[in-house]
């Protein structure tokens, strides 16, 4: 009798341990969809529609345009040097452009932006689009956990006066703060996409009889 009281006191022990584990995992899941659920694209365009980017460091200002030449390249550097520009970094930038989210959006009023070091920027990005349209995503420094970047997109005043400040990736850190020889297409990267030259024929020596 008592040893049938005692595997029901484990069956039953077994049974709240994995109705706990349950609820754990449920509660997980539900805070990482709704987390997920709270992240909010940037932009809202595709790669196509971008015609061309401006963008502005500290140390360089620099304008890529997309090429109307259908073969490589597929982005030119027009300043403050007219060369083809690499497309990896371009790509890279425009990669989070377009897919990029904000971990979070922050209300606050206007005089509050050199607390995020949005006054006097990382970087600006000016997006100009085939119909027209522009867009800019302004980059100011790391939050207090050095996880994300403060910034603001398409930057306005609500009427209350306060505008948004998101988080979103360092890793635009990384996409804009390039030298200028990063931006441009490397010469192994010219070579590549030209069409190579045929290898020159070997002719033989004709024989003379003495």
């Amino acid at each position: 009798m008592k040893l049938q009281r005692t595997t029901l006191m484990l069956i039953l022990l077994a049974l709240g341990l994995g109705g706990i584990v349950y609820f754990c995992e449920m509660r997980n899941g539900n805070q990482a969809k709704e987390s997920q659920a709270n992240k909010q694209k940037i932009f809202d365009f595709a790669a196509d529609d971008v015609r061309s980017l401006n963008i502005k460091t500290n140390n360089l200002n620099i304008t890529i345009d997309r090429s109307t030449n259908p073969n490589p390249p597929k982005w030119l550097l027009k300043s403050p040097v007219s060369v083809p520009a690499s497309d990896a970094s371009v790509s890279f930038l425009m990669d989070l452009l377009i897919k990029g989210t904000s971990d979070r959006i922050i209300s606050v009023s206007s005089n509050q932006l050199n607390e995020f070091g949005l006054n006097q920027p990382v970087a600006t990005i000016d997006i100009q689009l085939k119909n027209q349209k522009t867009h800019r995503l302004i980059l100011g420094k790391s939050d207090f956990n050095d996880r994300f970047l403060y910034a603001q997109a398409n930057p306005s005043n609500k009427p209350d006066g306060k505008t948004e400040v998101l988080l979103v990736s360092k890793e635009f850190v990384n996409a804009v703060s390039r030298e200028l020889s990063e931006w441009q297409q490397t010469a192994d990267n010219q070579l590549q996409n030209s069409t190579p030259l045929p290898l020159p024929t070997f002719t033989p020596p004709i024989k003379v009889s003495p």
